[in-house]
């Protein structure tokens, strides 16, 4: 049953990145693909239906971890107070930026919370990048199970590491241009003329930095992680999630250039997913490494809720995941097909 939470939480968290991350994306390449105002309010109009419905993800494989994992839940929120706090108010700053823009028809209004959008994007991007970086590399956990991290130390893999590092930030690089190529690829999709254009371009020079960056990802985990490649020399069947994610990066490249942009973007969303995977495989059963001694480590076994806590929610989480998938389902269809800009006053 701890097994299968597991691979619940982490199903979770990979349809937030892959959702949301098209909106954050989206966020990030604003300023370059819209250089009128009524560009930058097709690409607003992009994700308008669905980035609100989007971050709910998020909430819910918060509330999962805190159903399932309730140490990792108490633990990770006191440990990354801080860097959680920054999170949040990007958030705030990021539908804020959405929402205010339209309520003042003035040019210097606009132009503000267009740039409020755009680096709430790119931060969130970056810091969502080095979490996961924290949870490879681990945190400096104590025998209670408890933590806490600065924002940084002195930028180095050390056991009190902070939240930054090198290899976080290298993480963070990973994230972001992943999701520039993500966002991008879904306003390709999603658009016509000069922006579709625009957006096609930056997804193929994004591309170039996510493979750089993903390599340097990879060599720096194989330096300081290598117990994550433990479980795929047990388990072989394991490799197939790196593989997902090699065809999708080769996906991305090769559509991008043949003009099949809904090709592209679901390449984009099997590398996201692949890669998250490959993550969660190596991780397994930890769910929060410790940099202090292994044995601190928070893992599926030593933080699980009771076994009748976890079969009763079992049956809870069923019904409240096909209620989502319906609602999901739905807008994506009834917004499907070519954004059009509305009229003046109208949207975004």
């Amino acid at each position: 049953m701890e097994t299968l939470w597991f691979v619940l939480v982490s199903f979770m968290l990979t349809m937030y990145v892959i959702l949301d991350g098209f909106d954050l994306g989206a966020g990030i390449i604003h300023l370059l693909v819209g250089r009128t105002e009524a560009e930058r309010r097709l690409n607003l109009n992009a994700i308008g239906p669905v980035w609100d419905g989007n971050e709910v993800w998020i909430l819910a494989a918060g509330g999962t971890l805190y159903f399932a994992f309730p140490l990792v839940y108490a633990s990770s929120f006191s440990g990354f107070y801080l860097p959680l706090i920054i999170v949040l108010w990007l958030l705030m700053l990021r539908g804020l930026g959405i929402e205010f823009r339209h309520q003042v028809q003035h040019p210097m209004w606009k132009r503000f919370w267009d740039s409020v959008f755009w680096l709430a994007s790119v931060l969130l991007a970056i810091f969502l990048g080095a979490a996961l970086g924290n949870v490879v590399r681990g945190v400096p956990l104590g025998k209670e199970g408890y933590f806490f991290e600065p924002l940084w130390t002195t930028f180095t893999i050390v056991p009190e590491a902070g939240v930054l590092d090198w290899f976080t930030v290298i993480m963070g690089l990973v994230a972001f241009f992943t999701l520039t190529a993500h966002g991008a690829n879904f306003i390709t999709l999603k658009t016509e003329g000069e922006v579709q254009a625009r957006a096609r371009s930056i997804s193929a020079k994004a591309w170039w930095g996510v493979t750089i960056a993903s390599i340097a990802a990879l060599v720096a985990t194989f330096e300081i992680r290598p117990a994550i490649w433990t479980n795929y020399s047990e388990h072989v069947w394991g490799f197939i999630f790196p593989l997902l994610s090699l065809l999708g990066l080769i996906g991305m490249m090769s559509y991008n250039k043949l003009g099949q942009d809904k090709s592209a973007f679901l390449s984009s969303t099997a590398f996201i997913g692949g890669m998250l995977a490959s993550t969660a495989f190596g991780l397994y059963p930890n769910l929060l490494p410790a940099s202090t001694d292994p044995s601190y480590s928070l893992t599926i076994h030593n933080s699980a809720a009771s076994e009748y806590g976890l079969t009763v929610g079992l049956v809870w989480w069923i019904i409240g995941i096909v209620l989502a998938a319906g609602y999901f389902i739905y807008i994506y269809r009834a917004f499907r097909g070519k954004v059009v800009l509305p009229a003046e006053g109208a949207g975004y």
